[in-house]
């Protein structure tokens, strides 16, 4: 709730994973939701018992007009819009020498380029309104780049530091912006939201090696991460990056004592180039 009533939520991806959960939680907790995905039928029983408080239309964030038009719609269902959760995207295995322009292209499309349509559109809103939050759904992956993964880490990476940079902009409007990196949920993003390359045999034994290194981590309940972001929207001053997941806080702290440590080492060659 925002000052005793309900917050509006527009949440893209809405219809599985994080987004159905953020959803879930969203309406539970008596606020009203506009979610949107290329297929909404997944939310057809959400909206049918929301009694009026979501409304769900299909919209391809990698087309821009439709994500402006789009946003329109929303604001003018419910009359503003308070949290908006650039969420839509999808998953991406493979090694960077088996990528296919096509497939760079049409990843990115929606990574990256989906979520900075969707902060275009909305921030006049939120600016013309004097607040609103911005939710960024990235990863743990941009703290480190990893065999198998580089492109979809390198959309994230995109997609925090437009994120890092919007919250520079559009503080003074009293709009907040938070990136998340969620470490491993239980949706289906590297089963039915995944896209892979044509295999080159080189890459046989890292990819062994990599299928025993992922066989061994855990996938938490998506209910976990939209508990605590239901506690975030709440929050007077909300961070700037949040970690979700025990697991995945414990990594991402090592990554960036790795590259301190990789820094020290070089200290010295630094300090001569000027």
């Amino acid at each position: 709730m925002r000052n005793g009533e309900p917050r509006t939520w527009f949440i893209t991806g809405a219809a599985r994973g994080l987004g159905r959960a953020f959803t879930e939680a969203a309406l539970a907790a008596g606020d009203q939701v506009v979610g949107i995905a290329r297929d909404v039928a997944p939310l057809d029983e959400l909206v049918a018992t929301s009694g009026g408080r979501l409304v769900a239309f299909p919209l391809d964030v990698s087309d821009r007009a439709a994500v402006f038009a789009g946003v329109e719609r929303a604001v003018a269902a419910f009359g503003r819009l308070d949290v908006v959760v650039n969420n839509a995207g999808g998953a991406f295995l493979g090694m960077l020498e088996e990528v296919t322009e096509e497939q760079a292209r049409t990843h990115l499309d929606t990574n990256f380029f989906g979520a900075l349509w969707v902060s275009q559109a909305v921030v006049p809103h939120l600016r013309a309104q004097g607040s609103g939050h911005i939710l960024a759904v990235s990863s743990m992956g941009p703290f480190g780049g990893f065999a198998g993964v580089g492109l979809y880490a390198a959309g994230k990476a995109a997609l925090d530091s437009m994120s890092e940079a919007l919250a520079m902009e559009v503080e003074r409007f009293g709009i907040k912006v938070t990136i998340l990196g969620p470490g491993g949920y239980r949706t289906d993003l590297f089963t039915r939201g995944l896209t892979t390359t044509d295999e080159h045999e080189a890459y046989a034994p890292l990819r062994e090696w990599l299928r025993t290194l992922w066989s061994e981590s855990e996938d938490y309940d998506p209910e976990k991460a939209a508990e605590v972001v239901m506690e975030l929207v709440t929050t007077p001053e909300p961070p700037k990056r949040l970690i979700l997941g025990s697991a995945a806080y414990d990594m991402v702290q090592a990554m960036n004592q790795d590259l301190i440590n990789d820094l020290a080492k070089s200290e010295h060659l630094s300090r001569r180039a000027q």
